[in-house]
């Protein structure tokens, strides 16, 4: 039997945790008595910087249970480096897979059972994927194909429908180990690990307590992350289209000596106006993206740490 640690990053999730903890551990539960789980496995739960009452729980619920355990990061960090904590803590205790799951539990967790099952038969990654997305919103579900499909044609090698539910061995851990970015996607990361990987298909819940932390502002930000951490051809794509509009420009230039030639010219308050602020648009959209990519590179060179632990309990 192999020892298998459940990472469950936590944010402002005091709500949804004790539900949280009573079904996660009744499950580990089973899969210890089923024999696909060894009785070293544990459920770590990750809090990132909670402002609630979130990091209490969990040191309450891991003094009073054996097979949970805390960890506690000095400052807020984001759900992915909350995540890449947990899962390098995971590795350090001797886990020889990690299940990440979020504390929402709108990841069905009866499906890591196959999980377990696709790594015993060899798989060192398996994606939880979603059988549908009936349960989102027409925006939602229409956005979240652009994404994914988006991505794809920047050439970023992402699973459809798959956010951070997934089965990860120990060595695929020990590779992901070696990625010392500090910019995280994890989604765009792990499948360029390469090693022998499959999906697992599973309907995504409704959240039975506590907000979503992933309002609009954050999903765009969030995807904004993703594209530019594993492509450069949006930057390509400026270069084309600095060159489409000289073109354009050129030819524009042509008509307007033209018209003065035949004694046409009429001025053109309007037609001017509107090109200021169509290519002033342009300019700017262009300079975002670079900036991005600015930032990128300065978040890079300063290598700081990408999180720090303050505490851990088991």
């Amino acid at each position: 039997m192999k020892t298998v640690y459940y990472v469950i990053p936590c944010y402002n999730e005091q709500e949804a945790l004790p539900d949280t903890v009573r079904q996660l551990l009744e499950k580990l539960r089973q899969q210890i008595l089923a024999g696909l789980a060894a009785p070293s496995s544990r459920l770590l739960f990750v809090d990132d910087g909670s402002k609630d009452g979130t990091w209490a729980l969990i040191r309450e619920t891991c003094l009073a249970e054996p097979l949970c355990c805390g960890l506690k990061l000095a400052h807020n960090r984001g759900h992915q480096n909350a995540l890449l904590a947990g899962l390098m803590t995971a590795l350090d205790k001797g886990a020889d897979c990690t299940i990440s799951i979020d504390a929402d539990l709108q990841d069905d967790p009866d499906a890591t059972d196959a999980f377990l099952q696709k790594y015993a038969e060899g798989y060192d990654i398996v994606y939880g994927v979603r059988n549908s997305r009936r349960t989102d919103s027409f925006f939602k579900r229409f956005t979240a194909r652009c994404f994914y499909r988006f991505m794809r044609l920047l050439g970023a090698e992402v699973v459809y429908d798959h956010a951070d539910f997934r089965l990860m061995s120990r060595r695929a851990l020990q590779a992901l180990e070696q990625y010392r970015e500090v910019n995280l996607f994890l989604r765009g990361i792990i499948p360029t690990i390469g090693l022998r990987s499959t999906s697992v298909l599973y309907d995504r819940r409704a959240r039975t307590a506590g907000r979503t932390k992933y309002p609009l502002r954050r999903m765009l930000s969030f995807a904004a992350d993703g594209v530019t951490s594993f492509s450069v051809r949006p930057l390509k794509l400026i270069s084309n289209l600095g060159l489409l509009i000289s073109v354009l420009s050129v030819f524009g230039l042509l008509y307007a000596l033209i018209s003065f030639w035949a004694g046409a010219a009429v001025p053109g308050w309007t037609a001017i106006v509107c090109s200021i602020w169509l290519l002033g648009g342009i300019q700017l959209l262009c300079l975002g993206v670079v900036g991005q990519y600015i930032g990128k590179i300065f978040s890079e060179v300063k290598a700081r740490p990408r999180y720090l632990i303050e505490e851990y309990i088991e």
